[in-house]
């Protein structure tokens, strides 16, 4: 078995993969905090902050948003 190297092409859409990830759910924790915070105090933070954090990740992989979907 012969592993073939990464190209640099691979590696830039590798990077932009995980920076799209980390901001989407970044992005999305962020919201749900601030709302939850401005609403319900810092238990609301805490709470729709979660939330937010869930919802990035699905929104971060949309073949995983599919399947929970399905």
């Amino acid at each position: 078995m012969t592993e073939d190297k990464p190209t640099a092409i691979r590696r830039a859409v590798s990077l932009i993969k995980i920076l799209w990830t980390v901001s989407i759910i970044t992005t999305a924790t962020a919201v749900g905090a601030y709302i939850g915070w401005e609403n319900h105090g810092l238990v609301g933070a805490l709470a729709l902050g979660f939330v937010g954090l869930v919802a990035g990740g699905l929104l971060s992989s949309p073949t995983a948003l599919l399947q929970v979907l399905s």
